[in-house]
């Protein structure tokens, strides 16, 4: 029998049953790719992500109840907290290596930051299939990156926004959401991935890497302040560095404990 460390974090929220879980599982060496996928399915979360600590550095892989993913934002969040405040780890930067390359996190106070390389998109028509499972009918701008991003008028038609999920699979199914905010944000978004077990996805790290080159042309400004504007919801501190984006979120601990495998 095998005994792991688990935790489940909410990120990119400072209190529970905010923000967006992510389950984390430091792991002494890696197992088959079948047994991650196994676990991630037993935890049920939007993502599990799964680490190893060698010599060289940090090994990081994610995995949705579908499979591994290349990038993903709010686990790489969650398990720096946990390396930070259950692990000792040392130094306020950790560097991880991952499917999407070295990726870093640091931390000032209760913020984390996240330094992920910036996803160009660029004006495209997007498929009328989506449009009508999204349920929209009219929007200011569309562009292709990572996935689709969609511009609406305001935050109301973003928060109206019921789409018919079985009916975005197996089409182009992921799509970002997005308006410009108001008051204290200065946008807001959604993000649909049902494609890859994401019906809606609380807090999207990978999404605020298309969104924050857009918003930051549009406006204007390199530091900006966005809401995640989900059922749970999330705050995302943002900055554009030339070809980086800087996220940054505070995370909650709402778990821990260990696994068995036998």
């Amino acid at each position: 029998m095998q005994e792991i460390e688990f935790y489940l974090v909410d990120a990119f929220s400072e209190v529970s049953f905010g923000g967006n879980p992510a389950a984390v599982c430091p792991l002494p060496e890696w197992l088959p790719d079948e047994t991650l996928l196994r676990m991630t399915r037993e935890h049920n979360q939007s993502e599990t992500a799964f680490f190893v600590r060698h010599k060289g550095g940090i090994e990081l892989r994610w995995f949705t109840t579908n499979g591994e993913v290349n990038l993903c934002g709010h686990a790489t969040l969650a398990t720096a907290w946990v390396l930070f405040n259950e692990l000792d780890y040392p130094d306020a930067r950790i560097h991880f290596d991952t499917a999407s390359g070295r990726l870093t996190v640091t931390r000032e106070g209760d913020w984390l930051t996240l330094d992920f390389p910036a996803c160009p998109s660029e004006p495209q028509i997007p498929p009328p299939e989506m449009l009508n499972a999204l349920g929209i009918q009219h929007y200011v701008e569309a562009r292709k990156g990572r996935a689709w991003v969609i511009v609406l008028e305001s935050r109301e038609q973003v928060e109206a926004v019921t789409p018919d999920i079985n009916a975005m699979t197996p089409g182009e199914h992921k799509v970002s959401i997005t308006a410009r905010g108001e008051g204290e944000y200065d946008f807001v978004s959604r993000f649909f991935s049902p494609g890859a077990a994401l019906w809606e996805d609380p807090v999207t790290g990978s999404a605020h890497t298309m969104l924050i080159p857009y918003w930051s042309e549009k406006l204007n400004k390199t530091s900006l302040f966005a809401r995640q504007v989900s059922a749970r919801g999330g705050d995302v501190r943002c900055e554009l560095k030339g070809d980086r984006v800087l996220m940054s979120g505070r995370a909650s601990l709402y778990m821990k404990g260990h696994l068995f495998l036998r």
